[in-house]
């Protein structure tokens, strides 16, 4: 009667044993979860500066675009103003017969 006793108080004690080393290793997988969540959210929040950041400069060279692009429009206007006044002061030239 008493082996079978400590065989059940043996068994028990192992049972008890693996059910620690399981919570232990669920606790360390657990740790290394809310790890890796606090890196994702640390990436998470330097991407969203980076794309802000990125938006901002976009918004900057789309305005720059814009100029350049109206200076050129005028610029554009102001030669072929040019050439229509210098066209225009030339004399016509007569036209050669073939001989």
């Amino acid at each position: 009667m008493l082996d079978n006793a400590l065989a059940r108080l043996d068994g028990a004690l192992g049972q008890l044993e693996a059910a620690a080393r399981r919570r232990i290793e669920a606790e360390r997988g657990r740790g290394n979860l809310e790890t890796e969540l606090a890196l994702m959210q640390d990436d998470r929040a330097r991407l969203a500066a980076d794309l802000d950041g990125a938006m901002a400069r976009l918004g900057h060279v789309e305005t720059a675009a814009a100029d350049v692009d109206q200076r050129l429009q005028r610029a554009m206007n102001v030669i072929s103003a040019v050439i229509d006044r210098v066209q225009a002061q030339q004399p016509a030239e007569p036209e050669h017969e073939a001989s």
